[in-house]
């Protein structure tokens, strides 16, 4: 049974039973809080935790999903960074015996699973929560009691995905694939889930989610008992397919295919390394297709740090400059059907990808070069580190993540040290301030003389927006008497009609000399006022909030003038891109423009 039609029997199943199915939500979560949506509950949570209430009462859906605590773990059969996610949830409506009954029957009549192959496992309890006798009960409806194993919080306890929020025990189903499956030693006594012989496959998490962690740590009872269950696509379908690892299902033989006759490699050479680029290219495609932009903070550095590792592992098998650029084509044209928003951003994705990776090739060999001085000089000295100061060298000059140098030091049997890596980022920091002599919102020591400037940028960001689209964002800015700079996200060259467009609709707001106030307030409450806020990790926790009339609301330390009338005029001088997926415009403001 192929992919496609997995996910397309486990949807009509549950939309057979009553299920509302729900599409995918974004990889960029709406709670700011994650930097990815990395489990299909998450556009789920105002349901789960009784804040909102509807006639959704069962859902189903196939969620995108994005993990970064796997990325050390890829190459292996069954961790990636991006995997997609089947569920099925009850707001209120059923609970642990029939969610049972629901997968059990998916499993064994809709996917011909063996009922004897399959094993259960459940919460055994612990001081906090008590064992859940409940599930033992049930799981015995359909298997025997000697397959069904307890274990503590750490395996069958499920959430929340921040430090607070839903969760509850869980019970996770094991399939048993069988002696010629086994990889690793194991107690034959003991043998069963969560052995680490590789003989036992997690297919399933079912999720009874009743409980609510607050911020004292402590777990409160939710309003209304809820259901939330996930069982990966690619655990799935390489059962399914009866093969040992995901990559040899039809999810990646073809990108793996591809890398194989790109790179001229048979398929056991350097198998890790070819998993790692797979693995890679499609969690690099669908966070571009989402709105995701190479940078070095946050979403952006977890997506340059997926770039940079896939064409430094390509080098290693002789890779070409323009050889993430095919795979990427392979990777849309695979998926182009049931996500076609991919297919949309084909363009994005390509030119973005080439542009970070131009970026990257560059300066690589040089980089390189001086890497291998390091572990030279090292092993001449006898040590069995790198010197941090030099690793974050690489990291300034070479654009190397400190994780790239982390594992190449490895291979070469040597380590790294964080803290000290760290601590030669915060003095680079602290010195690159004392010098820029910059504070938030590009002012730096001109004060109210670039008052008029600073609004101005605000009337431009949201006019950016109005006209382009609101995937615009402040990607940084610059501000002098005599001009402004402002960097925005946005995918091509602005058209001479959209910067007159542009242009006409900030000199209206600054004709109508509309007034410029500001409250402050939590940085928690800002999601709530509507206000654009896109560096939150910049912000105190206390903030103002500017809004230029109706039109503009932005959380600023300013300063800015009473009334958009101060400004004068407006006027685009140069428009031009400034990096992968980012544009720069530099204007003037006045009476005389």
């Amino acid at each position: 049974m192929n992919s496609y039609k997995i996910r397309q029997k486990f949807v009509e199943f549950f939309q057979k039973k009553n299920h509302k199915k729900v599409v995918s939500s974004s990889l960029i979560p709406a709670d700011s809080s994650v930097l990815f949506t990395s489990a299909g509950m998450q556009q789920f949570i105002p349901y789960l935790n009784g804040k909102k209430k509807s006639d959704l009462k069962k859902a189903v859906s196939v969620q995108k999903c994005f993990r970064t605590s796997d990325i050390k773990e890829v190459g292996d059969k069954v961790h990636h960074t991006f995997f997609e996610m089947l569920g099925n949830w009850s707001f209120g409506d059923y609970f642990k015996e029939k969610a049972i009954d629901l997968a059990m029957e998916f499993l064994t009549k809709e996917l011909g699973i063996e009922k004897d192959k399959l094993w259960a496992t459940i919460f055994k309890g612990d001081k906090n929560i008590k064992e859940d006798l409940e599930s033992f009960k049930f799981w015995q409806k359909h298997i025997p009691k000697k397959r069904i194993k307890k274990f503590g919080k750490k395996d069958n306890f499920w959430g929340p995905v921040g430090k607070n929020g839903p969760c509850g025990p869980c019970s996770e189903i094991h399939i048993d694939m069988g002696e010629g499956f086994k990889s690793g030693k194991c107690n034959l006594k003991t043998c069963g889930p969560n052995c680490d012989c590789g003989r036992f496959v997690e297919i399933w998490n079912l999720v009874f989610m009743e409980y609510k962690k607050v911020d004292s740590g402590k777990f409160e009872k939710l309003s209304q008992k809820n259901i939330d269950t996930g069982a990966g696509l690619e655990r799935i379908t390489a059962v399914m397919q009866k093969v040992e690892s995901d990559y040899e299902t039809d999810l990646f033989q073809p990108i793996m295919k591809q890398i194989e006759k790109l790179l001229k490699v048979g398929k056991v050479e350097n198998k890790k390394a070819q998993r790692i680029i797979a693995d890679h290219i499609r969690g690099i495609c669908f966070l571009i297709a989402d709105g995701v932009l190479p940078s070095n903070k946050g979403r952006g550095y977890i997506l340059r740090r997926l770039i940079r590792r896939a064409i430094r592992y390509s080098r290693l098998l002789g890779g070409e400059n323009n050889f993430l650029i095919k795979l990427a084509k392979k990777i849309i044209d695979h998926y182009k059907k049931i996500y076609p928003d991919l297919n949309k951003k084909n363009n994005d994705i390509i030119t973005i990808i080439q542009k970070e990776s131009e970026k990257f090739e560059k300066t690589l060999n040089q980089g390189l070069k001086e890497f291998r001085k390091l572990v030279k000089n090292a092993k001449r000295k006898n040590k069995d580190e790198l010197d941090s100061k030099k690793v974050f060298h690489l990291y300034d000059t070479y654009g190397f993540p400190f994780e790239l140098s982390k594992e190449m030091a490895k291979e070469n049997g040597l380590k790294v040290d964080k803290k000290g890596f760290d601590k030669a980022f915060k003095e680079h920091k602290k010195i690159s301030r004392a010098g820029a002599k910059k504070k938030f919102g590009g002012v730096g020591d001109l004060g109210e003389s670039v008052a008029c400037q600073h609004t101005a940028t605000h009337l431009l960001q949201q006019a950016l927006r109005d006209v382009l689209g609101k995937h615009v964002k402040q990607a940084g800015s610059d501000l002098k008497p005599e001009r402004l700079r402002f960097d925005f996200t946005h995918d091509k060259a602005l058209t001479d009609k959209e910067i007159k467009k542009v242009e006409d609709i900030v000199n209206e707001k600054i004709k109508k000399d509309l007034p410029v106030t500001f409250k402050e307030m939590p940085l928690e409450k800002v999601d709530e006022t509507g206000a654009l806020a896109f560096f939150k990790e910049k912000y105190p926790d206390i903030v103002k909030v500017y809004s230029i009339g109706d039109y503009s609301k932005e959380v600023c330390a300013g300063p800015h003038v009473d009334h958009t009338g101060e400004i004068g005029g407006f006027k685009i001088i140069k428009e031009k891109s400034s990096g992968a997926g980012i544009r720069r415009i530099k204007a003037k403001v006045g009476k005389d423009v």
